[in-house]
């Protein structure tokens, strides 16, 4: 059986973005490794194993172009007003609380949020088949 283990997004600046995901989602950094033309750091929250791999390629000074086939990356939260409010403190500039209904009954309670290079991050409640 296969393992989900992380997901691999490009930044340009090392120290904004781990500096985001740290402040946005408490992620720490649990290694970096640096080549002669890239650096992968491996962040992660310390309740789970998957990991956000963010890679810098040396050189890169240009934003990426993320193109139309990337969605999001998504976090589950226990309170999700709370949340909501802590980011718009640390000026995170979080999207209004969005609540997703399906036969009559709560899916979903979600906001999303961009990281410093332009990806999208969802940021859903606890709840149902978001744990």
């Amino acid at each position: 059986m296969a393992k989900a283990i992380h997901s691999m997004i490009r930044v340009l600046d090392e120290a904004r973005s781990t500096a985001f995901y740290t402040k946005a989602f408490g992620l720490t950094v649990a290694d970096r490794f640096g080549f002669d033309d890239f650096t992968l750091i491996y962040m992660r929250s310390p309740d789970a194993d998957f990991e956000l791999e963010l890679t810098v390629n040396h050189g890169q000074t240009e934003p990426y172009q993320l193109g139309n086939g990337y969605g999001h990356i998504a976090f589950a939260v226990d309170d999700i007003e709370a949340e909501h409010a802590r980011f718009e403190s640390e000026g995170l500039s979080p999207r209004k609380i969005v609540e997703f209904h399906r036969d009559g009954a709560l899916m979903a309670k979600f906001f999303f949020v961009i990281d410093p290079d332009g990806y999208q991050i969802e940021v859903l409640q606890r709840h149902g088949r978001y744990q």
